[in-house]
């Protein structure tokens, strides 16, 4: 590697006097068909992707340089690496009757559940139910018994109570 000039780090000094056969990552990028990320990528995952040629530009914005023939030859390996019949890696398929069988015991539990879960609403509702009637009993025991002290007072002959009672039960 030789010694930075004006932002200009050779790191593969042979090619030095012949720019003409570099290009930019990003540039190679579109030389090759594919996005920059991809190429970057390829430079952080592949110890065989193209060594770097020249680095220019300021510590905060670098340009890193490759041979563009190395860059067109590890793109058309790794192009024709993903087109290549996969071998290895991919489960055995599963047989049909094995994914039925897994699918209604999954609906078999489900159904399970919310029958548990419909039965418990269930009782839920007849206890609301229940407790309805029982309030309603009540709601007209407290009004016989309203109704009752109001002819009582009315009885006794004092009007104002009657009005003054009268009035409650209208508002409510």
């Amino acid at each position: 590697m030789t010694a930075p000039q004006d932002g200009v780090v050779w790191l593969r000094p042979e090619y030095q006097g012949r720019q003409g056969e570099l290009v930019t990552l990003s540039d190679g990028a579109r030389l090759v068909g594919v996005s920059k990320s991809a190429v970057s990528n390829w430079q952080q995952r592949h110890q065989n992707f193209p060594k770097l040629v020249l680095i220019t530009g300021s510590l905060n914005k670098r340009t890193k340089w490759v041979v563009a023939a190395e860059l067109v030859d590890f793109a058309a390996a790794q192009q024709n690496r993903r087109n290549a019949p996969r071998t290895g890696h991919k489960t055995p398929p599963r047989p049909g009757a094995e994914i039925a069988a897994e699918q209604a015991a999954h609906h078999e539990a489900m159904l399970h559940t919310l029958t548990e879960r419909e039965q418990r609403q269930a009782q839920a509702l007849a206890r609301t139910r229940a407790a309805k009637r029982t309030a309603e009993k009540k709601l007209t025991q407290a009004r016989t018994r309203l109704a009752a002290e109001i002819d009582a007072v009315a009885r006794l002959g004092i009007p104002a109570a009657r009005t003054t009672i009268t009035e409650k039960e209208n508002r409510t």
